[in-house]
């Protein structure tokens, strides 16, 4: 048993299902608990002083003890910081930092099975097939997770363009009907009502990339906050275009989940007092703080995922006049990060095979 691979190593394979786990949940929630990492973690600590102990101790050589502690130091040292930058700049959600956390103490060097036990033989004897000369897996697993993440785009636009939906949005977004959008993900982006050969010119095709773009985290946020749905908002949008509607108690924003899409169907959150003068025929006011979303975001704690008051007064004016608007439902990174993974497992790099099949490496 022991033949095909080392104690560690065996351990190592755990990864596979747990991440398989927190990618599934992340495509569901976008939401990953912080102890969901705790024991990936104490098991990266375990085995890391374990190699760390048996290196020291064995019989390895001065080189190879070299090159054990070079690779612990490029995981650790570059990996986490790296995940971290990547965290403050945007790039990164709290779950992937954290992800790539473990994977950094968990993976420094590359784990080994031994297919030949089996009686396999040639490449497939021993996995991973394809190791690079620095021999960092844990970087091995981000290269394929990025080249897996750069895939993403083109199966988007394949599955939007097998419904017939082509524009340039098909590589960033899907459409959604208005009422589904509360049980989405992602991000409203904002498209000229037009197909691509309408208009090849400069400005014209300048015109596609001019989006406006609303968190749907945010938009549940303001609906919870508000006590009200969207249908209600699409019923009646000139009596919560109205500051005035704003409930004198709003109800607790919430983190943007999908446990609600903002409260019971019946209940407005608007005192009826101030919003019947309002549904009133006649020629609709201009408002100082049209939707109440400066008075939303100044009530709640945080920045609502970033959102700005334009970018939610925008957001609702497109979702009470179109039926189908598009949604960039975003890259779960988990999910490239699992196929990464499992590709590293078993073919190794697949960036260091390309480039040494062109000769680069």
């Amino acid at each position: 048993m022991f033949g095909f691979a080392s104690i560690p190593d065996l351990l190592r394979l755990v990864a596979i299902p747990f991440f398989a786990v927190v990618a599934v949940r992340d495509v569901r929630t976008r939401r990953i608990a912080n102890r969901t990492w705790f024991p990936l973690a104490a098991l990266a600590a375990v085995l890391l002083v374990w190699e760390t102990s048996a290196v020291m101790s064995g019989d390895a050589t001065g080189i190879e003890r070299q090159q054990f502690f070079t690779r612990v130091m490029l995981s650790v040292g570059f990996l986490i910081p790296l995940s971290y930058l990547f965290y403050l700049m945007g790039g990164f959600g709290g779950a992937d930092a954290k992800a790539f956390f473990v994977i950094a103490v968990l993976f420094p060097t590359y784990p080994e099975y031994g297919l030949g036990e089996f009686g396999l033989e040639g490449a497939l004897a021993t996995l991973p097939v394809v190791q690079t000369t620095v021999g960092v897996f844990s970087l091995t697993i981000l290269s394929n997770t990025v080249l897996a993440g750069m895939a993403y785009p083109f199966v988007l636009a394949a599955r939007n363009a097998a419904k017939g939906f082509l524009s340039p949005g098909m590589f960033v977004a899907k459409p959604v009907r208005w009422d589904e959008t509360t049980q989405e993900y992602g991000t409203i982006l904002e498209f000229p009502d037009r197909r691509l050969r309408a208009d090849l010119s400069l400005s014209g095709l300048r015109g596609y990339f001019s989006w406006r773009r609303l968190d749907l985290d945010a938009l549940r946020m303001y609906l919870q906050w508000r006590g009200c749905t969207l249908t209600d908002i699409r019923e009646a949008p000139a009596v919560f275009r109205n500051p005035a509607s704003v409930p004198d108690d709003p109800h607790p924003p919430g983190d943007g989940s999908m446990a609600t899409d903002g409260g019971d169907a019946d209940e407005t959150g608007a005192d009826s007092s101030k919003t019947g003068e309002c549904a009133a025929g006649g020629d609709e006011p201009t408002h100082d703080d049209p939707w109440g979303v400066e008075a939303f975001l100044d009530d709640i704690e945080g920045s609502a995922y970033g959102t700005h008051p334009e970018d939610l007064r925008e957001g609702l004016e497109l979702l009470v006049k179109r039926d189908v608007v598009w949604i960039s439902p975003g890259i779960p990174f988990l999910v490239p990060l699992f196929i990464g993974l499992v590709v590293a497992f078993t073919y190794g790099d697949l960036l260091f095979a390309g480039m040494r099949l062109i000769g680069l490496a």
